[in-house]
């Protein structure tokens, strides 16, 4: 008798045998089956790139960065016309004279005086490179599109870049010499008993964002191109000061140190030890500190040299340094110095409102009759607008209304807009946005529209470009794919008393 065997059937059986668990009944026979001590031939493997296991790995790079340009998305971009520079003329003012209007009869009025002022903006050239060797992109493939990765990351990288020269850029403006500390010797530290010298440098927007205390402040910086040229430019650090020096006498001081505030100055860079040995201890955003321990850092102040570094030739006036710029006509107030490390917050006046906020608003609509729409903050200064707000008005008259839902009511209450007292409505509305770049203790305001009839402007701020964003694809020259993401472009602002700037304020 010929006996036919089924294969199929018979591995289908064992395959599903195979997939019983120990714990089947059917194995209850099997004296000690479930706990066998024998060696299995395969177990799962402790890792994850090891033995004969599944690597779980989603295809595609997750980008886990914030991208986050506010000014560059709301300022409108506009195409110039060649040439080097933007260039605008403007009447400023008319009857500067204050010329009387009454006329007698059968003659003609006085004549008229005007006031005109003349603007310029230079163009300037912004852009990253990036690069992908072949080896990466044979290695990426089946999982992501590396050259893709690349030109993507340079263009959010050059975004990135332009919103900080938006908002802080320097290039007109330097910031001189840091003037000479104050120093005094008190208690309440770890200072060992020496002589002690302080030095410090004020810091543009630029060179605070890029400073810190393991890697130092950037003075003068030479960079090698792409193309192997070089550029030397400043990094944002104005020039150093004299060294201040006081003698400790108990294994307790600490020492207090302070500087008149330097105007442009977002944040000081502190230098202290013995003399002639200073390094890097501290970055403040306002204009003082208390010394209570040796500097941590490794930077020494005569690493900065002696020049002033604080402008970048490559870069565009952004728009807190064209306020600054001297008669810009915008309004620019740095904070009184206040106590060491503290320095002077934020003054709420019990009435819903800040004093000093409100004093730049009243000096805006008395002198231009202007009011802003936004007010740029960092977190630090939101924060501390809230609270005075609330806290200063528990006696005043107030409407809240409070909406639950099913018995859930979440906690906090921020401040999102401010209300300007000083404008024709009587009254207008200012938005408060946190910039991811602004840095504490700074405010900034900006004017999207001016009030006045048939001024010609319509765009107060634009970006002002010879040429938009563009990317390149170099040749190759080595086994290598290299692109540049380029824009040429400039920020113009057509009536800088439109800004309004207050720094040097002290957190509280």
């Amino acid at each position: 008798m010929t006996m036919h065997t089924d294969v199929q059937g018979v591995l289908d059986r064992i395959k599903t045998a195979q997939q019983q668990p120990l714990g089947d009944p059917r194995f209850k026979s099997l004296l000690g089956l479930e706990k066998s001590t024998l060696q299995s031939t395969f177990t799962e493997s402790a890792s994850a790139t090891s033995g004969l296991t599944f690597y779980d790995l989603e295809l595609g790079a997750k980008f886990l960065y914030p991208v986050l340009t506010p000014l560059r998305n709301m300022i409108p971009r506009v195409s110039g016309k060649g040439g080097i520079q933007a260039a605008w003329r403007a009447i400023t003012a008319i009857n500067t004279q204050g010329l009387r209007f009454g006329v007698s009869s059968a003659n003609r009025g006085g004549v008229m005086a005007v006031a005109t002022k003349d603007y310029t903006a230079t163009y300037k050239g912004i852009g990253v490179e990036t690069s992908v060797d072949f080896e990466a992109q044979y290695a990426g493939q089946e999982f992501d599109d590396v050259r893709a990765v690349g030109a993507k990351t340079g263009l959010e990288a050059l975004m990135l870049g332009e919103e900080a020269m938006i908002l802080g850029g320097c290039t007109s403006t330097p910031l001189g010499a840091t003037p000479t500390p104050t120093i005094a010797a008190t208690t309440g530290g770890t200072l060992a008993v020496q002589m002690w010298s302080v030095i410090c440098a004020a810091l543009t927007l630029d060179g605070l964002m890029n400073g810190s205390i393991a890697g130092g402040v950037q003075g003068q910086i030479s960079r090698t191109n792409a193309d192997g040229s070089a550029d030397t430019f400043g990094g944002g650090v104005a020039k150093q000061s004299t060294s201040a020096a006081v003698a400790t006498t108990a294994t307790n001081n600490s020492i207090t140190a302070s500087v008149t505030p330097v105007s442009g100055a977002l944040g000081y860079a502190w230098f202290w030890g013995a003399v002639g040995a200073e390094v890097l201890g501290a970055i403040t955003t306002i204009n003082s500190l208390v010394i209570t321990a040796p500097a941590t850092g490794t930077q020494t102040a005569l690493s900065l040299g002696t020049n002033d570094n604080s402008t970048n030739a490559l870069a565009f006036d952004g728009l807190i340094y064209q306020a600054r710029v001297p008669g810009s006509g915008a309004y620019v107030s740095a904070m009184a110095s206040g106590s060491a490390g503290i320095g002077t917050p934020l003054t709420s006046d019990s009435a819903g409102g800040i004093v000093e906020i409100d004093v730049a608003l009243k000096s805006m609509w008395d002198n231009y009759r202007l009011s802003p729409d936004t007010m740029w903050v960092n977190s630090q200064e939101a924060l501390n607008i809230s609270r005075k707000i609330l806290l200063g008005s528990q006696t005043a008259a107030q409407r809240f209304v409070f909406e639950s839902s099913q018995d859930l009511v979440g906690g906090g209450i921020m401040v999102r807009t401010y209300l300007n007292r000083f404008s024709m409505q009587g009254g207008s509305v200012i938005d408060i946005k946190v910039h991811p770049n602004m840095p504490a203790g700074t405010i900034l305001m900006t004017t999207k529209m001016l009030p006045y009839p048939l001024a010609g402007v319509g765009n107060v701020v634009q970006i002002r470009t010879r040429q938009d964003y563009y990317q390149i694809e170099w040749p190759l020259r080595t086994r290598k794919y290299e692109y540049g993401v380029y824009a040429d472009e400039v920020l113009q602002n057509y009536f800088p008393p439109s800004l309004a700037l207050i720094t040097n304020i002290g957190n509280g």
